[in-house]
């Protein structure tokens, strides 16, 4: 590889790499506002309701309670203030029994941190216990002031449970979009195979097989999209007429997973029959174009929020047309034919339909 090359393929990683940042900033664009507004709430309803001097740890356990997922955030806020509880108690009773200094803190961390073991399997019991324990030898607290720290963690625990209850309503909508543009990806790598069969390159062949096998990231923020949203429904009485619609989002993390496990599947046979010279029949050609289309077709349905039954008809078609095999095809053209069929069953489930009402529409009694 020239050195041309090399650096063309450096600033092209740098681009992807710097754009799936940015699409991960504008992801968590409305977990950050809502933590930049429980700080400034725990912050001020600790320090003018509460009259607390300095309670930096309300700020401080209203980001660690919201973080920047919504699952797990009532357990986050109960976890965080247990565990506040029990470096303050285990802190302020060994401080006043030995007193302060560097042994006498690694002794608090230790034994605060083995009681939250007892009390707790949560992880975070057991390091908030230690981190608390920490505060109450290094800055030794005067009377009061070790249930003040208590205080400030339930306040902004509280804080974050009224934030994360009226959570927009952008985590619902999101998995929907992550599916869309998880089936554009496949549409477009559909394309590059069926251009790379019909100019039977296999540099191209090669190149679809690897942008096949990258999809697993838009596979992984679905994931992660479809479980936030149905976190956030349960949690937010404001949005459990949502509920119906986020259940249905998480449900598309399946059948795309598949579609995508038979899509690499589908491009490394294409690569074994280009690259040894297997003939793939013209019609499986169009088969893999024709699927292209319809996932296409597919994540534009998606993208709109249009009901996904709507990105059936070309699919079904698909369906038919890759009912009938050719005469004497080698392995590689029929199991490009057989992913087709599969993915064509997956997608249509991602279009509303359940297995068994997909399998129905080919005449054979199994895919392969």
């Amino acid at each position: 590889m020239s050195a041309g090359a090399r650096v063309r393929g450096a600033a092209s990683d740098l681009r992807a790499g710097l754009e799936r940042g940015l699409r991960r900033l504008r992801d968590r664009t409305v977990f950050l506002a809502q933590i930049g507004v429980a700080v400034l709430l725990a912050w001020t309803v600790a320090r003018h309701g509460l009259g607390h001097t300095q309670p930096f740890f309300a700020p401080v356990t209203a980001i660690l309670c919201l973080g920047l997922t919504y699952g797990q955030r009532l357990r986050r806020i109960v976890e965080v203030t247990l565990g506040v509880a029990i470096g303050v108690l285990v802190g302020d009773v060994i401080v006043i029994l030995l007193g302060s200094g560097g042994w006498q803190m690694a002794f608090v961390v230790v034994a605060a941190m083995a009681t939250a073991v007892v009390v707790s399997s949560g992880q975070l019991v057991v390091i908030q216990a230690g981190v608390q324990s920490v505060f109450i030898v290094a800055f030794v607290a005067s009377t009061g002031e070790g249930v003040s720290r208590w205080l400030d963690a339930v306040v902004g625990g509280v804080v974050a449970l009224v934030i994360g209850a009226v959570a927009p309503t952008t985590p619902v909508r999101r998995p929907r979009a992550e599916a869309a543009r998880t089936v554009r990806a496949v549409a477009e790598v559909l394309a590059d195979v069926a251009d790379a069969l019909r100019t039977r390159d296999p540099l191209r062949t090669a190149a679809a097989l690897e942008q096949a096998r990258a999809l697993e990231p838009l596979l992984a923020d679905l994931r992660t999209a479809a479980a936030e949203g149905v976190a956030v429904v349960r949690q937010s009485p404001l949005l459990r007429s949502q509920r119906p619609l986020a259940v249905a989002a998480s449900a598309l993390v399946l059948p795309l997973d598949r579609c995508v496990r038979n899509l690499r599947v589908l491009a490394r046979r294409a690569d074994v029959a280009v690259r040894g010279g297997e003939p793939v029949p013209d019609r499986y050609v169009d088969l893999v174009a024709e699927l292209a289309r319809a996932a296409d077709d597919l994540a534009r349905v998606l993208d709109e929020h249009t009901r996904p039954e709507a990105g059936r008809r070309v699919l079904e078609r698909v369906a038919g047309l890759s009912a009938r095999s050719e005469a004497a095809t080698g392995l590689s053209a029929e199991m490009i034919r057989g992913q087709v069929r599969s993915m064509v069953v997956d997608l249509l489930v991602v279009a509303g339909m359940d297995d068994d009402e997909a399998l129905r529409l080919f005449p054979e009694s199994h895919l392969p």
